[in-house]
């Protein structure tokens, strides 16, 4: 044993049944050192005959699996230990009142003075500990009020088996099958200040009545004014007023309209770690006292950890609080904060020392739509999320990247814009947008929040700000497009950032004539195919390719923003000769270019840096545009840093680790990074040879 100190409460001696050193004893009465008791050698499965002797003391009143053993061969139960964890009067008068430690000693001590003691060895192994006392806890044997479950879980298990609820991930499902199929009676009496009261009372017998108030127990009872009675102290365990949530908020039992209309709901939201605790216990207090399933599905989602994947815990001084986030917080205050409602000084020491090394300059305030975007963009369904503060800056930036583009929009449009002929920008933004809707729609369905925001993400980010606003500005036109597309975006962004989208529509709703005065008043919007214009959407996709490698060939070579280049294009197609004229200007205008030359497949190449759009080939003649030989030393330095990168990949497709155990389309992804960085490599060496050849005949 480990805790020789509950000796005194033993009340067996277990061995396996098939174990031959101790067949022969099985039902034999042993003496109990220390005690004047007897006590029997019982077969029990459960022991491990190969761990220590083989033998087991049985001591039910103080070990959870002990325990399961007395209930098995209805063994006594002796409680030996006080409230304070010391020894009380069913053990030896020597050793009453002692603390369990010191009685461990003195238990030792004894047995080896009387020559029973085998051997004493080191034995490591899992102690439970206090979160705030840091003592270790001992099991201890009380009186407690319990829910018979196995009644309730046949109709929990039934009602998630034919589907009239559902897990979403569905793997949830096996895992709450597979507890209330193992359930145990629920232990729902607290030794704690509040709660609701065990509707208990008893009289000076000790015998108990139960009903909803003492009125109604003496008239149940037909007990008389005089009889004493005295209400249990004991509250109900938080589960269990929780389980209750869904229809005793709703008037019940009245059964009144409200119940009516608002149960079962739809959606039940939560984490994966209370599924047993709240979700499977609604379901069972909905199913017993309603007849109906509390809610027809259970989404669950991830636990928020800490950067470095651990659960945040005031003991640890990793906890974050939101209204921190949002409003900010100083250094100083933030250690204050988190060690007030610490009593030992060691933990409020590693406390703030934690929470200064996390947060050495406090918190700056992100504000509350940009936590919010932050927490659902992160929302994978079921995993966990890895929070750190610098993940809400970037959706912070997007919040501000919104307001600029409504408050440009906003300076543009001074009254209601008239509709005008739609342009090609108009036409792909407006096909864009609606197969956003459609994607927002599906991701919804699906609860993948995290999909959810980041198509919209993209789409206001790249599609709205980057490329349809620049369009808006070089023609001064389509506004009336404009003023809808942002709209229709602040009513998809509404779930996600309400307050900033709401601020932001009522700026815009004189713009856009409408009846509803608050954005979430707007209908959600619904996709429409007819708006959508494929033609539209790959003429824009090959403009954006040619604009986008201009602007990267430019930032590559280092020529300058305001610079205007010529461009040579070499193996081009009559698409690219349309292409150009008819959406020229506004290539020139995004890449600052200041004419295109059209080169046959024969003729010279001029020095120039390179690219490819689906073929055709985009050379920048760099002329006196760079220093020669500033721009090979670059290039040599950056096809060192891409070969370096592709030692790297190519040693992990390598591994027979990696081959074996790795997920076909990560594999695909890092032999797809390999090709793009041979490509480049290749491509800076056509550069470089160019470099050299034009240095030559300087």
């Amino acid at each position: 044993t480990t805790r020789p100190e509950t000796m005194f409460g033993d009340t067996a001696v277990a061995v396996h049944p098939d174990d031959e050193r101790y067949r022969k004893f099985i039902g034999a009465k042993i003496d109990l050192p220390l005690t004047n008791r007897r006590i029997e050698v019982i077969a029990d499965a459960q022991v491990d005959p190969e761990f220590g002797s083989g033998c087991v003391k049985v001591t039910p009143a103080h070990d959870f699996n002990d325990h399961q053993i007395g209930l098995r061969h209805r063994l006594d139960v002796i409680n030996i230990f006080n409230e304070d964890a010391s020894l009380n009067d069913s053990v030896p008068a020597d050793y009453r009142g002692l603390d369990r430690f010191a009685a461990r000693a003195r238990v030792v001590g004894e047995l080896r003075q009387l020559g029973l003691l085998e051997r004493e060895q080191p034995h490591l192994h899992s102690l439970p500990y206090g979160d705030r006392s840091h003592s270790v806890l001992e099991p201890f044997l009380t009186d407690q009020w319990f829910v018979k479950t196995r009644p309730l879980a046949a109709a929990a298990i039934a009602a998630v088996s034919d589907g009239r609820i559902r897990f979403v991930p569905h793997n949830w499902t096996k895992v709450y099958l597979d507890w209330m199929h193992n359930i145990e009676d629920w232990c729902i009496s607290r030794q704690i200040w509040w709660g609701h009261r065990i509707p208990a009372w008893y009289d000076t017998g000790g015998k108990v009545y139960v009903g909803e108030d003492e009125q109604q127990v003496r008239k149940a009872h037909r007990l008389a004014d005089d009889v004493v009675l005295v209400r249990d102290e004991d509250v109900l365990d938080t589960w269990f007023s929780s389980a209750l949530w869904p229809f005793s908020t709703l008037d019940w039992p009245q059964n009144s309209g409200a119940l009516q209309t608002f149960y079962p709901t739809s959606v039940l939201v939560t984490g994966f770690d209370i599924i047993f605790f709240w979700a499977a216990r609604m379901i069972m207090m909905g199913l017993k006292f309603t007849g109906k399933v509390p809610f027809r599905e259970v989404y669950i989602h991830g636990l928020v950890r800490d950067a470095q994947g651990q659960k945040m815990s005031k003991s640890k001084g990793n906890v974050l609080d939101p209204i921190d986030l949002i409003d900010g917080i100083g250094a100083q205050e933030l250690v204050e904060k988190h060690t007030r409602s610490l009593m030992q000084p060691d933990m409020k020491q590693r406390v703030a020392e934690t929470t200064r090394q996390n947060f050495p300059d406090g918190i700056e305030d992100f504000g509350t739509d940009a936590l919010r975007f932050t927490f659902i963009a992160m929302a994978s369904t079921g995993r966990d999320i890895r929070f750190d503060v610098k993940r809400i800056e970037g959706y912070r930036n997007f919040c501000n990247k919104l307001w600029n583009a409504a408050r440009f929009t906003a300076m543009l449009c001074k009254q209601v814009p008239a509709a005008t002929a739609p342009t090609l920008a108009d036409r792909w933004i407006q096909s864009r947008l609606d197969r956003l809707i459609e994607e927002a729609q599906r991701h919804l369905a699906a609860y993948r929040f995290d999909l959810l925001a980041g198509a919209i993400y993209q789409f206001v980010w790249h599609d709205l700000c980057d490329w349809y606003l620049e369009l808006v500005k070089l023609r001064q036109a389509g506004l009336k497009t404009l003023v809808e597309v942002l709209e229709t975006a602040l009513r998809l962004l509404h779930p996600v950032i309400p307050y900033i989208s709401e601020e932001i529509w009522q700026t815009l709703r004189p713009l856009h004539a409408c009846s509803e005065q608050w954005l979430q008043q707007r209908p959600w919007p619904q996709a429409d195919p007819s708006r959508r214009d494929d033609g539209a959407l790959q003429t824009m996709a090959r403009l954006q390719s040619f604009t986008g490698t201009i602007r990267q060939l430019r930032a590559e070579a280092g020529i300058a923003p305001g610079a205007d280049i010529a461009l040579l294009l070499k193996q081009w197609s009559d698409g690219d000769k349309s292409l150009f004229a008819d959406h020229g200007a506004t290539i020139a205008a995004l890449a600052r270019i200041s004419g295109v030359q059209w080169l046959a497949d024969d003729q010279q190449e001029p020095l120039s840096v390179t690219g490819i759009v689906e073929g055709t080939k985009v050379l920048i003649p760099l002329g006196d545009l760079i220093d020669v030989n500033a721009e090979s030393e670059r290039l040599n330095k950056e096809i060192a840093r891409l070969k370096t990168l592709l030692g790297k990949l190519n040693t992990t497709l390598a591994s027979d680790g990696f081959a074996s155990k790795a997920p076909q389309p990560v594999i695909e992804k890092k032999r797809t990074q390999m090709r793009e960085l041979s490509a480049r490599v290749e491509r800076y060496n056509e550069q470089l040879a160019a470099l050299k050849a034009a240095g030559t005949k300087h």
